[in-house]
C-alpha cells in the first residue's frame, strides 16, 4: 500500500531539508503546547514535543506517514528557545559566546493506520566562538535569526560564529535529521527511492 507523506511542521528549513529527497509529501500545522514541563530536560522536551506534533498531524491523516520534528538549544541543562526578538537573541548569544551548547534535534515518524510509531534524537555539540557585542550585533541585524532555536542559522552567516560542529546526522543542525528520519520513514513503509514510471 502506497501510503502518503506528511511533514507535520510548518517550518521552511524543515521543509527545505526534507525536499531534498525529491519525493513527495504535504505539510501541515500540528496544534502542539510546546511549554516545557516543570523540570524537564532539553533532549527530552525535543523527544517529546516531536512525538506529540506527529501524533497530532497523524491524528487527522490516519492513512499516511507523519513526521514530527523539534529541536531545543541545550546550554548547560537549560533550553534555549526562539528568542523571537532582537533583544532576546542578543542575550541568547551572549550567554552562549565560548561555550558548547548542544542542539537537542529530534524526529518521529508516526502512522496510526498500522500502528507505526519511532522517535529519535540527533544531538548536535556547537562551540561557539568568543564573540564580540558588535560581532553579535552585526550577525543579528543582518540575519534576524530570530526564529531559530539558539539565535543562529548555520546554514548561512551563522556558520561564522561557530568554531565546531560535532554530529553524526549533519541536517540535524538545520532542524530535521534526514539519516535517521529516511531510516524511520522507510521502516514505516515509504520507497524512498520510488519514482513514478514514464509514460511510453
Amino acid at each position: 500500500m502506497n501510503r502518503s507523506l506528511i511533514l507535520g511542521s510548518t517550518s521552511l528549513y524543515r521543509r527545505e531539508l526534507l525536499q531534498r529527497l525529491q519525493m513527495p509529501f504535504e505539510v501541515a500545522s500540528p496544534e502542539v503546547d510546546e511549554s516545557p514541563l516543570a523540570g524537564e530536560a532539553p533532549w527530552a522536551l525535543a523527544q517529546r514535543l516531536a512525538l506529540a506534533k506527529a501524533r497530532a498531524v497523524a491524528a487527522a491523516f490516519p492513512g499516511a506517514v507523519v513526521i514530527g520534528a523539534d529541536q531545543v538549544a541545550d546550554l548547560h541543562g537549560q533550553p534555549l528557545g526562539k528568542p523571537g526578538s532582537h533583544e532576546r537573541a542578543v542575550a541568547q548569544l551572549r550567554q552562549m559566546r565560548g561555550q558548547t551548547v548542544v542542539f537537542q534535534t529530534a524526529v518521529a515518524v508516526v502512522c496510526l493506520e498500522s500502528g507505526f510509531e519511532q522517535s529519535d534524537l540527533a544531538p548536535v555539540r556547537v562551540k561557539f566562538r568568543q564573540l564580540s557585542d558588535p560581532e553579535i550585533e552585526n550577525y543579528l541585524r543582518a540575519e534576524q535569526p530570530y526564529d531559530c532555536a539558539g539565535s543562529a542559522k548555520s546554514e548561512g552567516l551563522g556558520i561564522a560564529l561557530l568554531e565546531s560542529i560535532d554530529s553524526d546526522d549533519p541536517t540535524a543542525l538545520i532542524g530535521l535529521p534526514l539519516i535517521r528520519t529516511c531510516r524511520m520513514i522507510a521502516a514505516a513503509g515509504i520507497d524512498i527511492f520510488a519514482r513514478p514510471k514514464a509514460r511510453p
